[in-house]
């Protein structure tokens, strides 16, 4: 089953400092039919202004990963770690049993387009981490790559959740293929370009939410790049 939502069906909101459209209900929005999709629970599609941000707040008991589009955002928690992330960096944060940290666009003059993704962990009280890592263009060029998962993928940033995040950037008329074990589900946004999935059409903003689908198939209409997720 694959359930296709466009972008102008996504939740939007402009609050001047943040452009955000969400995937699934948070902060004021709130849809009880619309919640997660298997562990993920939080997709925001966020523009945030020069010199503007998120002040210091808590998290708990959440996976949070976070992928710069363009721009650069900076994060620091109380932890003591601070760091800029760029375009095409992954940022992993184990909220745990709590962390409290900011996020922020240092730039004066460019805005920060990002991706912030919340999977429930496996379990809860974990010690709280964080790391980020740079993934080049190269790598994720023509193929999946795996940025983000259990542990299990080498050379992937780790999260507490038998999930795996994937990145591509594909050419127009590349074509890649996800092989996923029986009566998982996936996620997959289209960050920019055109692509089919299975013989559907996909534009920038649309998003699929597939069930059960042991066989995906993207080709790419257009220059595009991509996000998937393979979940539980």
């Amino acid at each position: 089953m694959i359930t296709i939502i466009e972008s102008a069906d996504r939740y939007h909101v402009d609050h001047g400092w943040l452009n955000t459209r969400l995937h699934f209900s948070f902060a004021d929005y709130h849809d009880p039919a619309n919640m997660h999709w298997s562990v993920l629970r939080v997709f925001n599609d966020d523009i945030v202004q020069p010199m503007e941000g998120f002040p210091m707040h808590p998290h708990r008991d959440m996976e949070i990963v976070t992928y710069v589009i363009s721009g650069q955002l900076e994060h620091q928690d109380q932890l003591g770690n601070r760091g800029l992330v760029h375009p095409g960096e992954v940022q992993v944060m184990s909220a745990g049993k709590g962390i409290v940290h900011s996020e922020y666009n240092p730039s004066k003059d460019t805005p920060v387009h990002l991706l912030q993704l919340w999977l429930f962990p496996e379990h809860k009280n974990n010690p709280p981490r964080w790391e980020q890592r740079q993934f080049p263009v190269a790598e994720r060029t023509g193929k999946l790559l795996p940025v983000v998962s259990s542990g299990a993928t080498p050379n992937t940033l780790k999260i507490d959740q038998d999930a795996t995040v994937f990145v591509s950037r594909l050419k127009i008329g590349q074509t890649t293929t996800h092989q996923s074990k029986p009566k998982r589900h996936a996620y997959l946004f289209i960050i920019d370009g055109r692509v089919t999935l299975n013989g559907s059409p996909l534009a920038p903003g649309d998003q699929a939410r597939i069930a059960a689908e042991t066989k995906l198939d993207l080709a790419a209409t257009a220059d595009a790049e991509l996000i998937l997720l393979d979940l539980p």
